[in-house]
């Protein structure tokens, strides 16, 4: 495909908590699209974006909107209103995604393996949590992405004070059972599974520092997985990504329980695109560099919800 001819719009950064990876990831996308003759019109949704998409009138929007509006079907909506084809997955599909309690309310409904798990909506809730998950518990808000107000504590005490964190990023927390790990993660291409990428914090659970601020987590591919089991988690995230409706490219995360089985954690729709960032870390082992990966991704956009 010839893109020098392609108008081609990147949203990106926002005023969200994931605002600043984005904006982070933005130069290597660009770079990558400059790499396919594309000039990309650049466009952060902290502005005007809407006016912006009216007067250039884009042929394709790449969105690496991380979040809201990016991923929780609003943007999506805009697009589709413009009638401007864009990349990832549609309204529906973005909405329930980063709803993570709903997320996995969908996976159980169809027997895939997921940790069990309390909504909470207030504080005093955490009685109730420890009663039916233990005493060591992960929580995090329900539509935060890149370990935004999550925390891994004991005790009843340590939940109020997580859940009164998180509950400032959203109306809704989730909280459930600690897992002892380690974590792995599998991105999906069009319909490929990208190798497994296993995940080492150097201490602690991989949160934003560990994802973003430091160099001392390991990312180890190959995952260290059994090959059966490798299969097993690239086969899970493509029937949990279809579970969603989702489409074209994104991630699936995964913990091992106490017994080294996979459960699912969540999706991400718009996964990172900086240096630290999975899916071109997996991409780049399956022989695609960032040119490619982001060529595949642009061919799919779309305009339908």
């Amino acid at each position: 495909m010839n893109w020098s001819t392609e108008r081609v719009a990147l949203l990106y950064g926002g005023v969200g908590a994931e605002a600043a990876v984005s904006c982070a990831g933005r130069e290597a996308v660009a770079s990558a699209m400059q790499a396919l003759g594309i000039r990309p019109i650049e466009i952060d949704v902290k502005t005007d974006y809407i006016q912006r998409l009216t007067t250039e009138r884009p042929d394709r929007v790449f969105n690496l909107v991380h979040g809201r509006p990016g991923e929780d079907g609003v943007l999506q909506g805009v697009l589709i209103a413009l009638g401007i084809p864009f990349t990832g997955s549609g309204l529906a599909a973005s909405a329930l995604s980063l709803d993570k309690p709903r997320t996995k309310q969908i996976w159980e409904s169809l027997g895939l393996p997921t940790a069990p798990m309390v909504v909470v909506t207030e504080v005093e809730q955490a009685d109730i949590c420890i009663k039916r998950l233990g005493q060591d518990v992960f929580v995090k808000p329900a539509h935060e992405g890149s370990s935004v107000g999550a925390f891994a504590v004991t005790g009843v005490d340590a939940l109020r004070e997580a859940l009164s964190q998180a509950l400032t990023h959203d109306s809704r927390a989730l909280v459930e059972p600690l897992l002892p790990g380690p974590e792995y993660t599998v991105g999906v291409v069009r319909g490929l599974a990208l190798p497994v990428i296993g995940i080492r914090p150097a201490s602690g659970f991989y949160d934003y520092r560990a994802k973003y601020e430091t160099d001392t987590t390991e990312y180890a591919i190959p995952s260290g997985l059994s090959p059966d089991m490798e299969a097993e988690a690239q086969q899970l995230a493509l029937e949990a990504f279809e579970a969603l409706g989702c489409r074209t490219w994104g991630r699936i995360d995964f913990m091992l329980d106490n017994t080294g089985e996979l459960l699912l954690v969540e999706c991400n729709t718009v996964p990172g695109m900086t240096d630290h960032s999975l899916v071109p870390k997996a991409a780049k082992a399956a022989g695609m560099d960032m040119p490619m990966l982001i060529e595949q991704i642009l061919l799919d956009a779309e305009v339908t919800p």
